[in-house]
């Protein structure tokens, strides 16, 4: 902040100025901060907070790509579901209910008539 207030500014709001219209012909320059209104500090507020969402977002999830990579893998691992040889079937239940879960945080929802009609083809043959 002793460097450079503007710079402090920017740290503070982010790289988005609120500009005023200056001269004839009217030229947009940027405010200062004791110009600021309300609906300007919202402005920097709301880009700063999608900015930082899309950033979680992306840290969580990954990008589109990983995103679209994770949720084929689970897909393919949810249609060549079996039950083991050695497990009980809560231990199945437990693998199933996770790889449903995996993709339903990533927005890839199976309908339930879909996975009840997994289940038979999930247990072992008898």
């Amino acid at each position: 902040m002793a460097e450079d207030l503007e710079l402090w500014d920017v740290i503070g709001d982010g790289p988005i100025v609120p500009t005023k219209n200056h001269g004839n012909p009217a030229v947009a320059i940027p405010k200062t901060r004791k110009e600021f209104n309300d609906a300007d500090r919202k402005d920097i507020s709301m880009s700063i907070s999608k900015k930082i969402w899309e950033a979680l977002q992306t840290s969580h999830e990954g990008t589109t790509q990983v995103k679209q990579s994770k949720i084929d893998m689970l897909t393919t691992e949810y249609e060549l579901f079996r039950m083991k040889d050695d497990e009980s079937i809560q231990d199945m239940h437990t693998r199933f209910t996770s790889i449903i879960n995996e993709l339903h945080s990533l927005s890839e929802i199976i309908p339930r008539n879909k996975l009840v009609r997994k289940i038979p083809s999930m247990l072992p043959n008898s």
